[in-house]
């Protein structure tokens, strides 16, 4: 009886076993497939691309002028201030005069008796011409008045052309702005002394400014007039657009380089001598653009995805591409991506090669 209950148990036991052996063998049920990520994708088409270069440019006024006396002597007023704006002929400095005002007042006295020497001998010689004509005085004492006549009108324009010479230097004393523009830098100060070697200021017209901009001699054959022009600041913001008018037949040898200039337009807010950089296009090619925000770089290579076709939807494929250098918010393409090929643009960060996409765009 007890052998019976017991082998009884151990078949309820093998039995129980294969049950649950049987249920553990069954097959799992697949795993839900993954859901495609929906993307904003953007097709490879041709884009009109220029191609560019930059150089630095320097300003220059066509009409700029370093000021500095043509007398010697002490500063004796400054009524102008750096950045002032002066019409042509307005008063900018003054040397002490005093000396030069005395030297003209002597010559106005020297002119007055040369003149009064002058006016009696006039009169004389028609007293004298009338003495000979009545046969009072001889032919010698005649000519003799004649002589002192010239000799006294001779000495009155002489001290005329003196006086005008005195005056002339006088006004050297005064120095004024050569023509309408901005004053520059005044380095000097009341009561210094200065010559002809002493800079005073500079006055340079704001209008007819140039960009001077000196190009790589492999660049000869390509620089011609009517080239657009991007003057840019230092933050590569755009101030201006002009075009080349001039190219230099000639290498200049202190730079090795080609001298081309472009007018800067009317307020552009420009000044003389300031340095920026400028950006000449040389031409415009069709040529394929992604944008720069779908580019991811890895290991320093630019990669970008692409929304592939598998079956009956699409995978993120990564790709690896070669760029231009970027104009505006686009990359050139110049390798890697083929015309019609969906660029990714969204949700970059989670993405991986191969994942299921819904493109969107």
């Amino acid at each position: 009886m007890f052998a019976t209950t017991s082998t009884l148990r151990f078949s309820v036991s093998v039995l129980t076993a294969t049950v649950l052996l049987a249920g553990c063998a069954k097959k799992a049920p697949p795993a839900p497939a993954m859901q495609a990520m929906p993307v904003q994708v953007s097709s490879v088409t041709p884009t009109s691309v220029p191609e560019t270069d930059t150089f630095v440019a320097t300003i220059k006024s066509r009409r700029s002028s370093t000021i500095s006396p043509q007398v010697s002597g002490n500063l004796t007023k400054i009524v102008v201030h750096s950045g002032q704006q002066v019409a042509a002929g307005q008063l900018l400095m003054q040397v002490n005069p005093e000396v030069q005002t005395a030297a003209v007042q002597a010559q106005q006295a020297a002119e007055i008796q040369t003149r009064a020497s002058f006016q009696y001998n006039q009169g004389d010689l028609q007293r004298q011409k009338q003495l000979f004509e009545a046969g009072v005085i001889s032919k010698q004492a005649y000519d003799l008045a004649v002589q002192s006549m010239g000799t006294s009108q001779g000495a009155y324009a002489a001290s005329q052309a003196q006086t005008s010479t005195q005056r002339q230097q006088l006004r050297y004393y005064e120095i004024r702005a050569p023509f309408a523009g901005v004053v520059g830098d005044i380095p000097v100060h009341l009561g210094d002394y200065v010559s002809a070697t002493t800079l005073l200021t500079t006055v340079d017209e704001l209008k007819d400014l140039e960009a001077y901009i000196y190009l790589p001699t492999d660049r000869a054959a390509d620089a011609r007039n009517g080239l657009s022009v991007a003057l840019l600041d230092e933050n590569g913001k755009e101030v201006a657009t002009t075009a080349l008018y001039f190219v230099s037949p000639q290498v200049d040898n202190g730079l090795q380089g080609i001298l081309a200039k472009a007018p800067a337009p009317a307020g552009s807010n420009l000044r003389n001598g300031q340095v920026l950089n400028a950006r000449i296009t040389w031409a415009t090619h069709q040529q394929p653009v992604v944008p720069i925000l779908a580019v991811t770089r890895i290991g320093g290579l630019p990669f970008v995805y692409i929304a592939q076709p598998a079956g009956a939807g699409y995978i993120a494929k990564q790709k690896a591409v070669q760029l231009g250098q970027p104009v505006g918010n686009n990359y050139p393409v110049t390798g890697g991506l083929a015309p019609g090929d969906k660029v990714i643009l969204s949700g970059l960060q989670l993405l991986q090669d191969g994942a299921p996409v819904k493109p969107l765009g």
